[in-house]
């Protein structure tokens, strides 16, 4: 049996909506396809309504919060023949040459957004904090915690303080130990993870520079940051894990890499011939 739409769901339980949950609900029924997209603080800033009011609008449809809720419009929204655990672009009878190209124009355009959110100013402030940092602390979880890993082994390349923690429990430890002289780079795509807000908490206490990498302007997680740093893919939240919004942060970690090489470059140089030294012996 196919569950009630989100829509059937509002419009039923409309009258009995607070003024400022129907001003929440109106924007929805409106923009269901952008929303999809969208942070909770970005929907209460479009609503002009404060957080707790997108979630008490949640609880008020039965969901249990802003996330189970997006899963739900997720899926309203969708047509017969679209997957909505892909993307809104690839649909069922595509044929694999057009999945291809879906995919990589999704790929493409997520790059492209990334580099016109681009802030020289900005790059340019989270180098002076790397370079001056006695350590570099990547942190990240699910997805992102494997994008935080290849940002360490590709620093590590050049530098000796660059540090990554795979398990939640040690990443608050080693937030714990952090000091004035660490810069903790938090990677979190929609910036709203409990474990990453609690590191970049702790972070901050301990007196270390935090740079977030992340989607969204307004977040928990950019609200505990010192800089932050866009990446521009967009994913739904049936998407969860999308290569898309990987390739994006990667990007900007890559930008970031070249950037510290060029003004560290006589370090840089050595330490990149000593770690490719040390592994060309694995070759065959």
């Amino acid at each position: 049996m196919r569950p009630i739409s989100i829509f059937t769901s509002i419009h039923s339980k409309y009258n009995n909506l607070t003024n400022t949950e129907k001003k929440v609900a109106d924007y929805v029924l409106e923009n269901a396809k952008s929303v999809v997209y969208m942070s909770i603080t970005d929907l209460a800033d479009a609503c002009h309504v404060g957080e707790s009011s997108i979630f008490r609008f949640c609880k008020s449809l039965s969901y249990k919060g802003y996330q189970e809720f997006k899963i739900a419009l997720a899926h309203s929204i969708t047509v017969d023949n679209e997957i909505p655990q892909l993307t809104d672009q690839v649909l069922m009878d595509d044929t694999i040459d057009q999945v291809a190209s879906k995919v990589l124009a999704s790929n493409i355009s997520a790059l492209n957004e990334t580099f016109n959110l681009l802030n020289s100013e900005k790059i340019d402030q989270a180098i002076d904090y790397l370079l001056g940092a006695e350590r570099i602390m990547f942190f990240g979880v699910g997805s992102s915690m494997i994008t935080a890993m290849e940002a360490k082994v590709k620093f590590m390349r050049i530098t000796n303080k660059a540090e990554c923690t795979f398990d939640s429990h040690l990443q608050m430890m080693s937030a714990a130990l952090m000091t004035e002289r660490d810069v903790a780079v938090i990677i979190s795509y929609s910036g709203s993870t409990k474990d990453n807000i609690e590191v970049a908490k702790k972070a901050k206490e301990r007196g270390a520079t935090v740079i977030s990498i992340t989607r969204f302007v307004k977040s928990p997680l950019t609200s505990y940051s010192d800089l932050t740093l866009l990446c521009g893919a967009n994913e739904g939240p049936l998407q969860g894990g999308s290569l898309s919004a990987k390739i994006s942060q990667l990007y900007l970690l890559d930008v970031l890499y070249a950037e510290y090489f060029k003004r560290s470059k006589d370090e840089s140089i050595v330490n990149k011939e000593s770690t490719a030294a040390a592994v060309s012996e694995k070759l065959l």
